[in-house]
């Protein structure tokens, strides 16, 4: 189904980096106090004042925006900014960090005009003109739409409000998938991105390891036990996550346990891991998602290829591209500079992947490989800031020159 994407801004001003105030890392803790930040909006973690504007019709994105940092208020021209979270997770995964350790907040100290999109039926972007998510045609879509429709709108929003140009993109996993699926297709969007960086970089995922490649092999059986019971909502971001956070992490008992949840899925690398933090990330993630898109996964994780939605019948398929199989994304069109971070212990955004991903890109302008990172240490790693966004910050920079 055809949609015209709605968006919603939720401008945010400087956020007030006291809001940071507990850090637990020396381990000397038992049961820790409840971090304010577990229950706390992604409005709330950055500041608490906000001005919505609702544009067109369909699906309604929310955007939080950072405009400047503590030092930068006076600052007329700003570059522009829009970070785009990854599966499963929402625009707060760059805010739930300390301030000076969250990407977002970052950014807007070195200057920036700092913006954090939320993919569609996530816990921020739940509302549709028309449907509702007990619909099933609310959540009938995957990244495929994502990038068709959400993305553009996302930016095209943005450099109208702002008057701006161009943006630097930043996109973390599932952030980095629908950027290489748009830019592969969408000539006029690659002129309105002057850097793409892309963190854990996401096309390619046919080896993966972890439970997700496990539930893969089972993917028709899944999406069909789902769809006979009506579900079609993905874990959602629920009262149980409130739980989870505030009862069980918040525990030194627990925290190990809390932070394996997370390892499974992305690898494991406890030396840039805050347990302090961990029930705050738990809080907030998983955020939501379409059963649709985590089928496409399981689909791109057993065919090892970079493609569209498969309908699952030769029918269907005909019917949506005209072809009896999903078209092949080709990120040999892009034309946009790339930025490429990846971790040597990422099971999501794998070296051998990554490895067949990269020769494809003929505008790959820097490249750095961490050793040691999971998947999720370029949003919540401690030394993400020396590590990483250092260099973003710098790259930022030599693309404005």
């Amino acid at each position: 189904m055809d949609v015209i994407i709605s968006v919603l801004a939720l401008l945010t001003v400087t956020h007030k980096s006291n809001l940071y105030k507990l850090d637990y890392r020396d381990g000397r803790f038992g049961k820790l106090e409840v971090d304010p930040e577990v229950s706390m909006n992604a409005q709330g973690l950055s500041m608490r004042e906000s001005l919505h504007s609702q544009l067109r019709t369909g699906f309604i994105l929310n955007l939080q925006r950072i405009p400047h940092g503590k030092n930068y208020a006076g600052m007329m021209i700003r570059p522009v900014v829009l970070l785009q979270h990854g599966l499963l997770s929402g625009s707060t995964c760059f805010l739930e960090n300390l301030a000076n350790e969250s990407l977002g907040f970052i950014l807007a100290d070195a200057g920036m005009d700092v913006w954090l999109g939320n993919s569609r039926g996530n816990f921020y972007s739940r509302k549709h003109k028309t449907l509702k998510p007990s619909d099933k045609e609310f959540w009938a879509w995957s990244w495929d739409e994502m990038a068709k429709y959400d993305m553009p709108a996302n930016i095209q929003y943005i450099l109208g409000l702002t008057g701006a140009k161009q943006l630097t993109y930043i996109g973390h996993s599932q952030g980095t998938e629908m950027a290489f699926g748009r830019l592969s297709e969408d000539a006029e969007l690659n002129k309105m991105i002057n850097l793409f960086v892309a963190l854990a970089p996401v096309a390619m995922i046919g080896n993966i390891i972890g439970p997700i490649r496990l539930l893969a092999s089972y993917s028709k059986n899944i999406g069909a036990f789902f769809d006979k019971f009506g579900i079609h909502e993905f874990l959602p971001n629920t009262e149980m996550n409130q739980c989870l956070a505030k009862d069980y992490c918040s525990k030194k008992s627990m925290e190990v346990l809390c932070a394996n949840l997370l390892f499974l899925l992305g690898g494991f690398d406890i030396k840039e891991t805050n347990v302090s933090r961990i029930p705050v990330y738990i809080g907030h993630n998983p955020a939501g998602t379409s059963v649709r898109n985590m089928l496409h996964y399981a689909q791109s994780v057993n065919s090892g290829l970079f493609h569209k939605f498969d309908y699952g019948s030769e029918k269907e398929n005909m019917r949506h591209y005209n072809q009896t199989v999903p078209p092949l994304y080709d990120v040999r069109k892009i034309e946009t500079p790339i930025a490429f971070f990846t971790g040597t212990e990422d099971w999501l955004s794998d070296i051998t992947d990554v490895g067949m991903l990269r020769p494809l890109l003929k505008n790959v302008i820097y490249e750095k490989d961490i050793p040691g990172w999971n998947h999720f240490d370029f949003i919540w790693g401690m030394n993400a800031p020396q590590a990483c966004y250092d260099d973003i910050i710098h790259l930022i920079r030599r693309i404005q020159q």
